[in-house]
């Protein structure tokens, strides 16, 4: 049984429900069946192998996505809903070559006209001066960003990139429904559907004959270096993002990874002398070094500058708009790009296109009427009143849910308030496509296309392909699609570029910013303490296990030492051992649990995602089983299974940073990662050696402590099976051959401290690090482990202050290392006397 032919036979039903959308029957073009019950002429190309997907096949394929996607960490931040896995079908739109052809065309004309009208908005306005487009629809309109605009502005090019969200109408025709030109997203997105549909439909995706992506990345990136200002050879490129909790943070990191550019926050940045720099460690003591040419925009233009835009912004760099109005860096796109977005701008982009290029608009946008226009106005309020369900009401420069819950009366008096905000446009009948669920059925849900055209070389090319979404409803989690777009024949190269300028070679190592050291730093860090507890908890499992000791009353010593170390790290939260461990690994909220530190660790591996291998997502997917599988049971044999598959990923991450390129922010991961586990050292013999016990017991437990350390393997060759305090000692906190000892540990912070820029051999950080060797080297162990007074007093206050001393080196480090001046504050926070010694 093949599901795509069901689907056809389905849809050609006209007594069957699959081209009825939730607000009444229309008709709408169907992408896949023509009217007539046929495959369209795309889809006959390759229905050989598309006909051929059963119900089975297709579950297949489905879970191959689903897996897929959870290793390389592709989610989507929904405002209000957090992180949402990404949704792919398996399914792709396909578009034939005689199809394209004409969207392409339109695309192209369409960017242009976008570009010529932002360089009329923001230089002469002969736009606006004569009428073609109303001055209320611009200078009303928070996209409008009034420090760029002068007569003088002298880039010809400022929109480099833009996207265009298009619809069919029931004819199969497209419209647009939107324009993205503030900073415009779903690239990266697009390039990670391709990549794994081609994976999970390898025979399909060759049988295709379609247009490979890779060129347009290579194009996208020669762009960029070009756009630099015209005297710098070398240019410095970075993208700027508001930070990990962006919804689109895995499309902003991914195009950095595809460019090899910088992911940075304004945090990261600053103006000095009219010019952009890095922040360096140390900023402002430091002077900056590396200069920053081109920024690629992903934070929105009002929270670039809180100088002269938004004063409460977070995300921006202070002085940013002088820089740009001075040439001195190039912003991708414009800080004033945002007044396209504007649909008040549709009803006369015909008349701009005119007016500007001399030509007719080849793709039109859906049906828009501004309600500035008394005969617009009336013809809207009348459709309001009548509760027409196809036409939607928008204020011009904010979202479409900002009027939901609104009478038709409330509506209308806020159109009569301020007419000039507001425009009625019509709801298109859009075209469906199918969408399979995971019982292998398919249903037929509307569509719309995100298309892609960057500005290369003398003209706009689109993409070709892009990103096509679905919805069961307006607030349904989107369901995407691959583009394929066919060639007209196989020699067409792909993207129709056959030839790319090559960019300069030359080798460039960009530096990091101190947050993203700290990011690095504290990685390391917590990898290394869910690894230490994920290993205590299986010693500790392990242990009452053999002595039978599940309960407060049967544990033995050894398995209390264990239990005792457990709660020094993360506190108790139960006295019964299941319930406590299933807590441990996955209370995301208790601080110091591995479900914590797990946490806290893709946290900072997120902010600094653009400089790890895509295989570190993988880490955190087989976690995310596991720990389903743990919720899924609560037999106590799973705990110890979940808590040893968590382990295993977490040890894949060593290979993971093992393959990074020795820069500074691997060294800072590796620094991190010693100084914890030394932490986690002392923190394991405070609890197991400081108290004395009899022989047998005492043997148990030094025995339970090298396993916790995974040291057991190597006292047991060096020392033949003797087992003393001493030695234990010797092997965890003075071996300079032992991965796992506090020496060891602090031998390879020096390595790392001293390749640091910021180091000098004589900082805060390198002194105490000195001290700490130098104690550790004195340190008389017969001594520490004499027992007096019934307690090992002088192991017990060592091991305390070399814990504190390490805690006092982790903020020497971040003090060197980290800050980068003093955190953002809104200028209307600041009293009048700090405002008046900044101006002094």
């Amino acid at each position: 049984m093949s599901v795509l032919r069901d689907y056809a036979m389905a849809v050609s039903q006209p007594t069957l429900p699959f081209d009825a959308p939730v607000d009444g029957a229309v008709s709408r073009y169907d992408e896949v069946v023509g009217a007539d019950g046929a495959l369209r002429p795309a889809w006959k190309s390759i229905a050989s192998l598309a006909l051929s997907l059963s119900p089975q096949e297709l579950h297949r394929v489905d879970d191959e996505i689903t897996r897929f996607l959870a290793d390389d960490g592709v989610s989507y931040i929904r405002p209000g809903r957090g992180a949402e896995p990404w949704q792919l079908d398996p399914m792709p739109l396909v578009i034939d070559a005689a199809g394209w052809a004409r969207l392409d065309v339109g695309l192209a004309q369409r960017a242009e006209l976008l570009n010529a009208i932002l360089v009329d908005l923001y230089g002469r306005q002969t736009l606006l001066r004569e009428g073609i487009i109303p001055s209320a629809i611009v200078l009303g309109h928070a996209g409008f960003a009034r420090p760029v605009a002068r007569a003088s502005a002298k880039d010809p090019n400022p929109l480099l990139l833009s996207a265009t969200d298009l619809g069919r109408d029931a004819d199969g025709e497209w419209h647009v429904l939107a324009d993205r030109t503030q900073a415009p997203s779903g690239l990266g997105f697009a390039a990670e559907n391709r990549r794994v549909i081609s994976q999970v439909l390898p025979d399909l995706y060759q049988e295709g004959n379609l247009h490979r992506m890779d060129p347009y990345f290579t194009a996208l990136r020669a762009a960029l270096l070009s756009s630099a200002p015209e005297d710098v050879d070398d240019p410095q490129i970075v993208i700027l993002s508001p930070g990990t909790l962006s919804e689109t943070a895995f499309d902003q990191a991914f195009l950095a990874n595809a460019l090899g550019f910088p992911l940075v926050q304004g945090s990261d940045l600053v103006v000095r002398d009219g010019w952009v720099w890095m922040k360096p460690s140390g900023w402002p003591r430091t002077r900056p070094t590396e200069r920053i040419d081109v920024i690629i925009r992903r934070v929105d233009a009002a929270y670039c500058d809180p100088l002269e835009l938004r004063g409460d912004s977070r995300l921006g760099v202070a002085g940013l708009s002088e820089a740009v109005r001075r040439g001195r860096v190039r912003l991708v796109n414009g800080l004033g790009a945002g007044v396209l977005e504007n649909p008040a701008l549709m009803p006369f982009l015909a008349a701009a296109c005119e007016h500007l290029l001399g030509e007719q608009l080849r793709l039109p946008s859906a049906p828009t009427w501004w309600c500035g226009n008394p005969e617009d106005r009336a013809l809207v309020v009348s459709r309001i009143a009548a509760g027409d369900p196809s036409l939607i009401v928008r204020i011009m420069d904010s979202p479409r849910r900002s009027l939901a819950g609104l009478s038709p009366d409330e509506l209308i008096a806020r159109i009569e308030a301020a007419p000039h905000r507001f425009v009625g446009q019509d709801l298109l009948p859009l075209s469906q496509a199918p969408v399979w669920n995971s019982s292998g059925l398919a249903s037929a849900m509307p569509m719309t296309f995100r298309a892609f055209t960057l500005r290369y070389g003398s003209a706009y090319r689109p993409l070709i392909g892009g990103l096509a979404t679905v919805r069961s409803g307006v607030d349904a989690t989107p369901t995407t699609k691959d583009v394929w777009v066919l060639k007209s024949a196989e020699t067409d190269p792909d993207q129709g570029l056959s030839e790319i300028v090559p960019a300069p070679s030359g080798r460039s190592i960009p530096s990091l910013a101190p947050r993203a050291l700290a990011d690095m730093f504290w990685a390391g860090r917590y990898a290394e303490r869910a690894e230490d507890l994920l290993r205590l908890v299986l010693s500790a499992q392990t242990s009452l296990d053999q002595h039978g000791g599940h309960t407060a009353t049967t544990v033995d010593d050894s398995s209390r030492v264990l239990l005792n170390a457990l709660g020094l790290l993360a506190g108790t939260r139960s006295l019964d051992p299941e319930a406590e461990f299933r807590s441990l690994l996955m209370d995301a909220g208790r601080p110091g649990s591995a479900g914590h530190s797990i946490a806290r660790l893709r946290e900072a591996m997120e902010g600094v995602r653009d400089q790890l291998s895509g295989d570190t997502w993988r880490v955190f997917a087989h976690i995310d089983r596991a720990l389903r599988s743990l919720r899924s049971s609560a037999h106590p044999h799973r705990t110890a299974e979940s808590a040893g598959r968590m382990l295993s990923a977490m040890l894949s991450l060593y290979g993971v940073t093992a393959n990074m390129i020795r820069d500074t922010g691997w060294r800072m991961i590796e620094a991190g990662r010693h100084l914890e586990r030394s932490l986690q050292v002392c923190h394991l013999l405070t609890a197991g050696l400081t108290e004395p016990r009899n022989a047998r017991r005492e043997r148990d437990v030094l025995e339970a402590v090298l396993t916790a350390s995974e040291s057991i393997v190597t006292h047991r060759r060096r020392y033949r099976g003797s087992m003393r305090v001493a030695d234990v000692l010797d092997l965890l906190l003075s071996d300079q051959d032992n991965p796992r000892s506090v020496a060891f540990g602090l031998a390879a912070l020096r390595t790392h401290l001293a390749a640091m820029p910021a180091s000098t051999g004589s900082t805060r950080a390198e002194r105490l690090l000195d001290h700490l060797e130098t104690q550790l080297q004195n340190a008389d162990l017969a001594e520490l482990a004499t027992v007096t007074s019934g307690r090992r007093e002088h192991l017990a206050v060592f091991l305390r202050e070399i814990s504190a001393q390490l805690a006092q080196l982790s903020d020497a480090i971040g003090h060197l290392h980290f800050e980068s001046g003093p955190p953002a504050v809104s200028i209307a926070d600041l009293a009048l006397i700090e405002l008046m010694e900044a101006r002094a």
